[in-house]
Order: structure tokens, then C-alpha cells, then sequence
């Protein structure tokens, strides 16, 4: 039987939740410069870099090779997972985008902790993004996953988009219109009483997890 959402349905300029985990549920990130090289990952594939930029292994072919194919809306990047809210262009960017991510953080982490065999738990997950309202939890689940997660710690926020959508800071690769762009409507604030994004993620009493169900990771 296939695991659960390896079975991709892919549409052209479809939002997909993506997810996955290391493989028994050990941690791919062990320490910031792990981060920050799968941040440097999205970075290379989703921009422009230019030529004073240091090749930390990604092919000078590979760069900005997913420019105009993959928005990001949102990320989330935990010790032993990480989850990616992203849109696509054509009906098979994502699944080539997320195919060279993973790869290639995979050959990194390898490399540098001298180790074999799979790094993930099987294939990445991606469940499309079908109604309005269940976008708007989702971004919510995906940067409150760090507090629910580990709320005896000290959160690291460069390691989500959650400041990019409050204006403090201004990732180039992060699209954060496209959610932010329903709080400028009535209709999200007849459904949550508020227009205002921050409020939307730490105010709200309601759960996101419970809304989302079994389209979170597990």
C-alpha cells in the first residue's frame, strides 16, 4: 500500500502543503548551519543569485532554475522536519523542485556527518490546497508549529517565514501576498473576527491542527 500522501495530485498553479520528516523521526538539522543551508537551498533555486554569491554546492545550472515556477508562500523548518506551503506554475515544478531540494540537502548532510543511506522518511508529502479558508489555517499551523512544538524553548524565528509576514523582514524568495491579501477582505473578518495577520496567528483560540485533521504530519 502507498504511504499516506505520497500519491501526488498535481494541477497547474495548485497550492500545495509540503512536509516531511527524517527517516525513524531522527532530526536533519543538528545544528544553525544545517538551517541555513536548506534556507540557502530555496534561496539558490528561487533566485536570481548573483556571481559574488558563493556556490555552496548547488550547480550554477540549478540556480534560479525554479524562479518562475514555484512561489513559496510559507515555510517551517523543525529538527526532525520541515513544512512548505508553495504554489506552482506548471503541473510538474513542484514535484522537480522538491526532487532537487532533497537531493541535495540529503548529499550535504551526508557528506558532512560522514554517513549513508536515506536521510527522509520515505518520498515528501503534498496535499493540494482546495478552499480559501483552509489556506488561511494552514500558513497558521505552519508558523505556530515552532511554539506548539516546543514551547519550553527558545523559538528560532529565522527559521520560519512568520516575520517576513509581519514585516519584519523581506525575504525575496518568501510570496507572502497571497495570504496576506485575504486579510484586506470583510469576508475574513466576518469568519475570524479580525483583518489583522498577527492577531489571526496568536490570538485566535480555535486550532488549526484540529481544523487541518490528517492533512498535517503526523
Amino acid at each position: 500500500m502507498p504511504e499516506k500522501h505520497s500519491i501526488k495530485h498535481y494541477e497547474e498553479e495548485g497550492i500545495y502543503h509540503i512536509f516531511n520528516r527524517g527517516i525513524d523521526k531522527r532530526d536533519i538539522f543538528l545544528d544553525d548551519q544545517d538551517y541555513k543551508y536548506f534556507l540557502y537551498l530555496l534561496k539558490a533555486y528561487l533566485t536570481e543569485m548573483k556571481d559574488s554569491d558563493q556556490d555552496k554546492g548547488v550547480s550554477l545550472l540549478q540556480r534560479g532554475r525554479f524562479k518562475d515556477k514555484i512561489d513559496l508562500l510559507a515555510y517551517c523548518l523543525m529538527p526532525n522536519h520541515f513544512h512548505l506551503l508553495v504554489k506552482q506554475t506548471g503541473l510538474n515544478d513542484m514535484s522537480l523542485f522538491m526532487r532537487s531540494l532533497m537531493t541535495n540537502y540529503s548529499m550535504y548532510f551526508n557528506k558532512k556527518y560522514d554517513r549513508l543511506g536515506p536521510l527522509y522518511q520515505g518520498v515528501f508529502k503534498a496535499i493540494l490546497v482546495k478552499e480559501d479558508d483552509y489556506l488561511l489555517h494552514l500558513s497558521r499551523y505552519i508558523h505556530l508549529n515552532p511554539y506548539v512544538r516546543e514551547r519550553h524553548l527558545k523559538v528560532r524565528k529565522e527559521y520560519t517565514s512568520y516575520e517576513d509576514y509581519l514585516g519584519l523582514r523581506n525575504t525575496q524568495w518568501v510570496n507572502t501576498d497571497l495570504v496576506l491579501d485575504y486579510f484586506k477582505s470583510d469576508e475574513v473578518k466576518e469568519l475570524h473576527q479580525t483583518q489583522n495577520y498577527k492577531d489571526f496567528i496568536e490570538e485566535l483560540v480555535f486550532d488549526s491542527g484540529d481544523y487541518l485533521g490528517k492533512y498535517t504530519i503526523d
